[in-house]
């Protein structure tokens, strides 16, 4: 009787510990919802290509043919796609299907207004002992990049050296971001990726277009994270980074070259400026490129790939073959093991309802 009943409880003792594990494991999801993409377009004299509709777009992921959900141009307001058909553009190519789901919208006017017109910019300024020479003009530069940009743009202000300093959290209001830009002072080593990486993550908390845009003037000599692994948050979150470097940094080939990849592979530009009028030639380019580029998203198609998935968009019909394609080239789903239902909400943009 003791052995019999010693067998039945070991035998139970397993069944709901398989039965435990079994359900742990069915419990880890890999999170992938709204895929949000900004495309750049232009010529082969790198002027921009505008009037684009969404049928003139396909894109895939890892080789599969993906449904577009919404589209916009520039700084316009997000719209699914078959609210830009029925506004006289050509309607949508087969197998584009209005927006359904999670994250970013399950199609009613409340959710989608959380992609708002324009982007969420952060702006990171090194204030490292290499800037002690042209604190006060890249000052001046960052602030008339903050007067010019749209309306509809949302800014925040940080600047680091050692240390991140958060000194303007996301707004509208270009008056308190330019006090942030004053208040600056210089600092001592700079450790750009690790300030980088927690930009990229306060970026990634906001729906809609996300953009960093470091302004540096010299290499990393303090940081304890890779630049791969930030290059890779910021695919991943689809936040594009914009660098703009003084001659300091071009001192360092090796830097050169990460600042060179990292933009390009999240869809954004590497520039290395000589003199200030460069800086502010560098600027513009900036503030127009975020003027023309196309908003796109998607809901990825099944997929059992659970680690980097490889994204490729190209333009459809023989006339447009001819222009160029920028924007990031792939992401890694984050994993979880919570149901979408119990993530917490993604904020949205001051301004939006």
């Amino acid at each position: 009787m003791k052995r019999t009943f010693v067998y039945a409880f070991l035998v139970t003792g397993f069944v709901v510990l398989s039965s435990f594990a079994q359900e742990e494991e069915t419990s880890i999801r890999v999170n992938v919802d709204l895929v949000q993409l900004n495309v750049a377009v232009t010529d082969n004299k790198g002027n921009y290509v505008t009037g684009l509709h969404p049928q003139d777009f396909a894109i895939s992921e890892d080789g599969i043919r993906e449904k577009m959900a919404t589209f916009a141009e520039g700084n316009e307001p997000t719209r699914r796609v078959n609210e830009v058909a029925s506004e006289g553009a050509r309607p949508p190519a087969s197998g584009d299907r209005e927006m359904t789901g999670r994250a970013g919208g399950d199609g009613s006017p409340e959710s989608l207004a959380a992609l708002v017109a324009g982007s969420n910019v952060f702006v990171l300024f090194d204030t490292s002992n290499y800037m002690y020479r042209g604190f006060v003009f890249a000052q001046d530069a960052i602030a008339d990049f903050v007067r010019s940009l749209d309306t509809a743009d949302k800014i925040a202000f940080y600047s680091y050296s050692r240390d991140l300093s958060r000194a303007t959290a996301l707004t509208a209001d270009r008056s308190e971001v330019l006090r942030g830009v004053r208040r600056t002072v210089a600092g001592d080593d700079a450790a750009l990726y690790n300030c980088l990486l927690l930009t990229i993550k306060d970026a990634s908390k906001y729906i809609g277009r996300k953009v960093v845009l470091v302004f540096s003037n010299g290499p990393d000599n303090a940081s304890m994270v890779p630049p791969e692994d930030v290059a890779e948050l910021a695919q991943s979150t689809g936040t594009a980074i914009y660098m703009i470097s003084t001659r300091e940094a071009q001192l360092e080939p090796m830097s050169t070259a990460v600042f060179e990849r990292m933009t390009a592979a999240t869809g954004g530009k590497a520039y290395f400026a000589k003199t200030w009028k460069d800086e502010q030639r560098a600027f513009a380019s900036i503030r127009d490129d975020l003027a023309h580029l196309y908003s796109v998203s998607y809901y990825p198609q099944p997929n059992p790939n659970r680690g980097w998935r490889s994204i490729n968009v190209r333009l459809v019909g023989e006339h447009l073959k001819k222009y160029h394609i920028r924007t990031r080239n792939g992401y890694r789903p984050a994993p979880t093991k919570f149901s979408s239902e119990n993530l917490p909400a993604p904020i949205l943009s001051p301004g939006s309802k």
